[in-house]
């Protein structure tokens, strides 16, 4: 046998290897076995200690991401998935790069960073559609239908799931397309339910449950369980509850009978429900009781907090009160907790934008440098020769050459301007996200405790550090690109009763649009956001971009309660807005009315 035989053998068994830890690891997550994906993720870095297969260390990093998953600790997994991700990037592993997004957005949806898992879901599809990876696809369009429909955006729901069904008909793998049917199904129904539309829904559901010739109950119980309590809610609050209860036991069975635990927290709150209305108010007690267990037990956030605020309810005197205040301490809890996850993700992303941006900086350089010593030695072989010829020409090289290296100096020079300008960019997000967050959190807190001199004093303090943050960050669209700038701003003002729709971002090439034009928009999209917010008392805002021949069109309309624009004259900040706006040749028009919202309109030339 020669050598290259054997070392092809070699590496044949080392990728048989690593393919039977990644199974075993799989199903350690399935089984949400802790302990074996901890000793999994040390063994791959061990062999990639040996070996430094940047294959070995990206699996590694799932491992380790798995594990932290199933522990429930989000932040700590979208961090691991993240760094897995990057690194398949680089090893051109669309299907891997694809999936590790998917899995992000997932962790993003449950956290409800919305905006974060919808731009996690488009760029897995940008790896996943060219390899027409089926299987992925039909995930990614089923979990921009859920985000669609969790942000009120009910056409673009129904549109992702049905382009879900589309890719769903070509996966070849009986299964997956089966179960990928049968959930899409059930999300289409869930779309209905929350609507209130419940025979719309029913008909989902039963589309499921009879699905073809398949035995939906033996083939896929689990399945089978989540379209049948789906079912059962949707008969109960039409009235008709005669086979309600059999069926959420029956889904009780199921999931007792699988460990369930984390999805069996919503069957007892349903069975409570049931008792409840049937004023059996004892049976209703001991199935929240049991929900608040599993629910605590699974960290279970939505059903927690559900069962703790129906046994406040169905309590009286103290242990009431000790249910609802429990109830109010999670809630607060959750409320900092998924700010903080929201922060997190989008620090993880901006690092890593980062780093794609350094690396691409120092591969310049390095080619630059290649370039530069290629041309040194082509200078040294053309003043070689020249010098028999005249002296004249190696001292204009030499010249050549001394002014090429201070040019150099300079970008480096640039280059630390441009770090420290990050640096106080930095503080302001700090500035803005947390010490003002912060201070929000403690202005509400105030005021339900009616401390209103004291809370009125905290908003001005948080006035100022937000105006301070504004002040320190200068909009950069170098590092950061203008879309996601504006994805920022809006993620920094969203709240869940007070929603900002953005149109039109996608559907256009902003590296293209002049800096100045885009720091504009964005400064005229900051200002109107703040004054439906503060002013108008809104609770949605739209922002649509357009480009019209020459011109980029921005349009931005509020529900809020309006004014009368003949007697009312603009303030200070739309008056510098309109003075910003012009001196860049373009117009600025408001229209308002009374109790019916307002309209901005924006018109900027592309070329200043």
């Amino acid at each position: 046998m020669s050598v290259f035989s054997f070392a092809q053998i070699q590496k044949t068994d080392f990728r048989v290897r690593i393919h039977q830890i990644t199974e075993k690891g799989r199903q350690a997550y399935l089984e949400k076995n802790k302990d074996t994906l901890k000793k999994i993720a040390q063994e791959l870095f061990q062999i990639y200690a040996v070996n430094k297969d940047s294959s070995v260390l990206a699996n590694h990093y799932f491992q380790k991401a798995m594990y932290y998953h199933v522990s429930y600790k989000s932040d700590s997994a979208f961090y691991y998935y993240n760094e897995s991700k990057n690194i398949y990037r680089v090893l051109n592993d669309s299907l891997a790069v694809g999936r590790r997004l998917l899995t992000m957005a997932v962790l993003q949806k449950q956290a409800k960073d919305y905006l974060g898992g919808e731009i996690s879901l488009i760029d897995a599809l940008r790896y996943l559609e060219p390899i027409e990876s089926y299987t992925f696809l039909k995930s990614v369009y089923n979990h921009l239908g859920d985000i669609s429909d969790e942000l009120n955006q009910r056409v673009e729901a129904i549109q992702y799931y049905q382009k879900a069904i589309e890719v769903n008909q070509k996966v070849n793998e009986d299964s997956k397309r089966e179960r990928g049917y049968l959930f899409i199904q059930n999300n289409l129904g869930l779309l209905y339910q929350r609507n209130n539309e419940h025979k719309k829904a029913i008909n989902y559901f039963n589309k499921g449950l009879n699905y073809k010739s398949i035995n939906v109950k033996e083939k896929y119980p689990l399945i089978y369980a989540l379209l049948l309590e789906n079912l059962a809610a949707s008969n109960f609050l039409l009235g008709n509850k005669e086979e309600v209860l059999s069926q959420y036991l029956e889904v009780l069975k199921i999931r007792e009978k699988n460990k369930e635990f984390k999805d069996i927290c919503m069957t007892y709150i349903n069975i409570a429900d049931y008792y409840k209305d049937r004023k059996e108010f004892r049976k209703s007690r001991a199935f929240l009781d049991k929900a608040l267990q599993y629910s605590k037990q699974t960290h279970n956030n939505k059903y927690w907090l559900t069962a703790l605020k129906d046994l406040s309810e169905l309590s009286s005197g103290e242990e009431s009160k000790k249910y609802f205040q429990e109830y109010i301490q999670l809630s607060d809890s959750l409320l900092q907790k998924e700010r903080s996850l929201k922060n997190q993700f989008a620090k993880i992303r901006y690092e890593t934008d980062k780093k794609e941006q350094e690396n691409q900086v120092l591969k310049t350089e390095n080619d630059k440098k290649q370039e530069e010593i290629t041309r040194q030695k082509q200078q040294k072989i053309i003043g070689w020769l020249l010098a028999v010829v005249s002296f004249l020409g190696l001292g204009f090289t030499v010249t050549l050459f001394v002014f090429r290296r201070r040019k150099l100096l300079y970008q480096a020079q640039l280059q630390k301007a441009q770090a420290r300008e990050q640096e106080r960019k930095q503080i302001a997000k700090a500035l803005h996200d947390e010490v003002a967050g912060d201070l929000r959190l403690l202005h509400q807190k105030l005021e339900k405790s009616q401390l209103f001199d004291e809370a009125s004093k905290l908003d001005a303090v948080k006035e100022n550090v937000r105006n301070l943050s504004h002040q320190l960050s200068s909009v950069s669209f170098k590092k950061v690109t203008f879309k996601d700038q504006i994805i920022n701003l809006v993620t920094d003002y969203f709240e869940p009763d007070f929603k900002i729709i953005v149109k039109g971002l996608n559907e256009h090439d902003w590296s293209m649009v002049n800096s100045a034009v885009k720091r504009l928009l964005y400064i005229c999209i900051r200002e109107s956001i703040q004054n439906s917010k503060r002013h108008a008392q809104a609770t949605k805002v739209t922002v649509t971009f357009s480009i019209h021949k020459k011109n980029v069109l921005l349009n931005i309309t509020d529900n809020g309660v309006g004014f009368d624009t003949t007697v009312r004259k603009k303030g200070i900040g739309l008056h510098n807005l309109q003075e910003r706006v012009e001196e860049l040749q373009g117009t600025f028009s408001i229209q308002s009315t009374v109790g019916a919202g307002t309209e901005t309109h924006i018109q900027i030339p592309l070329n200043v």
